[in-house]
């Protein structure tokens, strides 16, 4: 087999991928809670947010990163659709 010529510590391309799409969910996240009227509820949502992603940010298992990124979808949605209603 040949040597790879990445530099030790690169990502391979799926863990290049996953890590895109981890950032783009927390960019998400993000821009949701910009929507929260409540400047305290805003900052309470930002700093969890924030949180949970510093205490998952060591994670190597590729089906709990999957899971992470499926709930933390499931939580944007309903984020969103809260805002959603209480803007109507």
């Amino acid at each position: 087999m040949a040597a790879s010529r990445l530099p030790p510590g690169s990502l391979n391309l799926k863990q290049f991928l996953r890590r895109q799409q981890v950032l783009q969910l927390y960019r998400k996240i993000l821009r949701a809670v910009r929507e929260v009227p409540a400047e305290a509820d805003r900052r309470y949502l930002k700093d969890w947010a924030r949180e949970e992603f510093r205490r998952n940010k060591d994670a190597t298992d590729e089906d709990a990163i999957r899971m992470m990124i499926t709930q933390g979808n499931m939580q944007l949605q309903e984020l969103q659709r809260t805002l959603k209603l209480a803007k109507s």
